[in-house]
């Protein structure tokens, strides 16, 4: 099923415990449902729609506001995280291929990253583009993954513009979400093992320095996530987990199916977006006026 339905009242399938003081909830709406496992939210500011994962259907799928789900790309090789560039070129973290690939607007595929000195990728996870087309993913590897691995380690990465890519790092844990700032000048990466979030400075050229701990522990399991334009942390980690941007946490809001990614989408960029199991939904945010 692929309309839109409103949720409201308690005991549905989302129960929300948003703080007042920062953050309004106007309503809260089920975009798709049915799908095996959703993952990899994107949304294409440009052309104003999203696009999202069913990873172990190997599909794409395209929402466009106020109309039913599409199909975007079949035989996708397991996608998982998506990112959509300045220019509206889709990135892709695709599993199956271990590989990240990007689309153009007329459907072409090129692949960005598939090897690290010679040896295949782990299976790509989440991407992040910045501004200026600096691209950054996570390589982690989870469940069957694992069986296949030629590198003996998890990394981030960074592929600039021009020239070869580059190993930001090799956490001790698997690395999973990945999101920069507004302004690109930090790079969040989420750690499933570890339960945290790493900061990175980001200079100009694209290049990471003075790797920290953030958050140094989440409940949950964190998986995707997103940054507002003010810094705030939306990761996905059971709900929705909501920091602030010097790493506060911030009452976010349960979902009876585990969230495993979510970006603001929409017009005003003031809906976050929520893949979680087999579902889509879509919770309207509106900032809380200043006492």
């Amino acid at each position: 099923m692929n309309r839109v339905v409103p949720l409201c009242g308690a005991g549905l399938l989302l129960a929300f415990l948003l703080a007042a003081q920062e953050f309004t909830l106007a309503r809260v709406e089920l975009v798709a449902r049915g799908y095996t496992f959703t993952e990899g939210a994107a949304w294409n500011s440009k052309e104003d729609y999203l696009i999202f994962s069913d990873t172990p259907s190997d599909r794409l799928l395209k929402w466009i506001p106020g109309h039913d789900v599409e199909p975007y790309r079949a035989d996708a090789h397991g996608p998982c995280g998506n990112a959509f560039d300045v220019q509206g070129r889709l990135y892709t973290c695709e599993t199956r291929t271990r590989r990240v690939t990007r689309t153009d607007k007329n459907g072409k595929i090129e692949v960005l990253a598939a090897e690290w000195e010679g040896k295949k990728l782990n299976a790509p996870a989440h991407v992040a583009v910045s501004h200026n087309d600096h691209v950054y993913f996570t390589d982690p590897a989870f469940g069957s993954q694992s069986d296949h691995r030629e590198l003996d380690f998890y990394g981030v990465y960074h592929i600039p513009p021009k020239g070869p890519m580059k190993l930001v790092a090799k956490p001790t844990g698997r690395p999973n979400g990945i999101a920069l700032s507004a302004n690109g000048k930090i790079l969040y990466v989420t750690n499933s093992d570890e339960h945290n979030v790493r900061a990175y400075d980001v200079d100009h050229n694209g290049d990471t320095s003075n790797e920290r701990i953030l958050i140094p522990r989440i409940v949950d399991v964190p998986g995707a996530m997103t940054v507002d334009e003010k810094g705030y942390l939306f990761v996905a980690a059971r709900g929705v987990t909501i920091f602030s941007p010097l790493g506060k946490p911030i009452p976010g809001f349960q979902t009876k199916d585990y969230a495993s990614s979510c970006v603001f989408g929409e017009a005003d960029l003031k809906s976050l977006i929520i893949t979680a199991r087999g579902n889509v939904y879509r919770a309207r945010f509106e900032e809380a006026e200043a006492k």
